[in-house]
């Protein structure tokens, strides 16, 4: 029980690593603030979270108002922000040459500057109540790998590791411990190809991945949770990869 009585936020929570992330913070005694966009999605996850301590509050990521308005109920509601994962994100793929302007701004604005604005608003609530821990979700895909055809999505996650351990080193004064966590493919819908079945996929990263498989959704939850537990105190700035050695 790390996060007993612990107020944790997730973005991103309606669906795959985020409502798995909400999952695991519950489990472990935290108040959970599931967000997102999809009031159902979100719902789901708040009523299947363990221990019924999990709420749902949409968000728009992209809209600082948005976010001011989450941070704001959240602190009315429990009266401080202890940890946030900020793992709202879109997937699109495209090459340079070949991706429309308007997909290059949505994923820009979702990816970059949705955690941007997360982390501002999280920012000012955590200092206001004397600290607290920020995880966000980027990729394998961006500071780490490149690959041919996902132009938009590794420049949008190379831009949250880098604003990441920039912001690290100017809040970690205020008792603000901010990491970032890179997954490579886990098993959500996001890691399958179009017309793919699991069943597929598993042949396909036998060969792709070097330890044969996708990750588990426990695996990538075990590392959020201890990048925001006391036990990960000394992790200042760190970016965590965790894809079976597919960017070693």
């Amino acid at each position: 029980m790390r996060f007993a009585d612990k107020v944790v936020l997730v973005t991103g929570a309606g669906s795959g690593i985020g409502r798995a992330v909400a999952h695991g913070f519950a489990r472990e005694g935290a108040d959970v603030i599931a967000a997102g966009r999809t009031l159902k999605t979100l719902e789901e996850t708040a009523k299947t979270a363990e221990g019924g301590r999990a709420v749902a509050i949409t968000v728009d990521v992209t809209d600082s108002a948005s976010v001011a308005r989450l941070i704001n109920e959240i602190v009315e509601r429990y009266g401080r922000l202890d940890v946030a994962v900020n793992n709202a994100g879109v997937f699109t793929a495209g090459a340079v040459a070949d991706l429309p302007e308007r997909e290059w701004t949505r994923v820009m604005e979702v990816n970059a500057t949705g955690v941007f604005l997360a982390m501002k608003h999280e920012i000012a609530a955590m200092r206001a109540s004397g600290g607290g821990v920020i995880v966000n979700v980027s990729s394998n895909i961006g500071a780490h790998r490149r690959i041919p055809g996902l132009s938009a999505y590794a420049a949008s996650k190379a831009a949250v590791t880098a604003l990441s351990r920039t912001a690290a080193l100017e809040c970690i004064g205020d008792g603000i411990r901010i990491n970032t966590v890179s997954p490579g493919p886990h098993d959500t819908p996001m890691s399958l190809r179009p017309g793919e079945t699991p069943a597929d996929r598993a042949v396909r990263v036998r060969n792709e991945i070097p330890i044969g498989r996708v990750g588990g959704l426990d695996e990538i939850t075990g590392t959020i949770l201890w990048l925001a537990s006391d036990d990960a105190g000394f992790a200042v700035g760190a970016d965590i990869v965790v894809d079976g050695g597919a960017a070693a």
